[in-house]
């Protein structure tokens, strides 16, 4: 269930979207940083069990039952653990690959979704959700051409991440007549850090972390937190159709991140694909959607 609008006020609404987005972009890059030293498994695991504990402490007190209440309990643990399995197989693409393309590549799967959802939702699906979707594919492969330079197991991952996450977007969108965002997000966090803690005997691996890997770990959780509460609360100000364009300006983020922190700046023919996703992923967007997308995996 999403909320009216409280107000029109779509500059706040813009800018809790681009705030989103950096955040997003800024969990990427913070996941690579810390890959380079500890497994897939054990940052999504922390990043999860952070964003659990932050809303129980913050969140439910203000909303109460609205956190834990759901009527399709089965269906939302299903996308939650599969939006879990999309953040591992997105961790073991980072490890491989820039986040730039590594994020664009990922963008695919709204698009696909677009053109499953005619015969899956029973949603109808126009000449533009073809027109979409042959971006989108003629984008996605341009930055995995051979010669491009990026890893082929890292492609393959990302690749994995996209088939699982349309899954998770698909039930997303069957869940939202239904269920209470809140929930979904805090069902989303406590499967996930279920999941990956039970596994932290084996996976907490490598040497002790320092100071400054800490503050980096702490702050995925609260990033993805953050990210999602400013991503939610956006389309309480502006409506879905000015919005959800935005969201590709988390490639913007993403390749500027990937340049100021790796050195990394993607190829003039991967920019041009990532240029392509981005079209499909607006036209994707504008398509008349009346409420928001789910969150990218984050």
């Amino acid at each position: 269930m999403t909320a009216p609008h409280t107000a029109d006020k779509p500059l706040r609404g813009i800018l809790l979207i681009l705030g989103a987005t950096l955040m997003f972009a800024y969990n990427d890059s913070t996941n690579k940083i810390l890959l380079t030293d500890y497994n897939a498994p054990l940052v999504t695991g922390i990043r999860y069990i952070v964003h659990t504990l932050l809303m129980l402490a913050i969140v439910a007190p203000l909303r109460g039952r609205d956190m834990f209440q759901t009527r399709r309990t089965g269906l939302v643990l299903v996308r939650a653990a599969c939006l879990a399995m999309a953040s591992l197989l997105l961790g073991f693409a980072l490890q491989l690959m820039p986040v730039a393309e590594t994020t664009a590549i990922v963008y695919l799967a709204p698009v696909i979704v677009l053109v499953l959802a005619g015969p899956l939702l029973k949603e109808k699906v126009g000449p533009s959700a073809w027109l979409a979707a042959a971006l989108g594919f003629g984008g996605v492969l341009l930055i995995v051409r051979p010669g491009g330079g990026l890893d082929p197991l890292g492609v393959i991952f990302v690749l994995c991440n996209v088939v699982v996450s349309v899954g998770y977007y698909l039930l997303s969108r069957l869940l939202a007549h239904t269920e209470r965002t809140i929930a979904l997000l805090f069902y989303t966090a406590l499967v996930g850090a279920i999941a990956f803690g039970i596994l932290l005997p084996w996976t907490a691996t490598g040497a002790a972390p320092s100071l400054l890997q800490i503050i980096l770990f702490v702050s995925l959780g609260v990033s993805a937190a953050l990210g999602h509460y400013m991503f939610t609360a956006a389309y309480r100000f502006a409506p879905a159709a000015l919005l959800a364009p935005m969201n590709y300006i988390h490639l913007v983020w993403a390749a500027l991140l990937g340049w100021l922190i790796f050195g990394h700046v993607p190829a003039p023919l991967s920019l041009a694909g990532m240029g392509l996703v981005a079209i499909a992923g607006v036209i994707t967007a504008t398509r008349g959607r009346r409420r928001p997308s789910s969150v990218p995996n984050d």
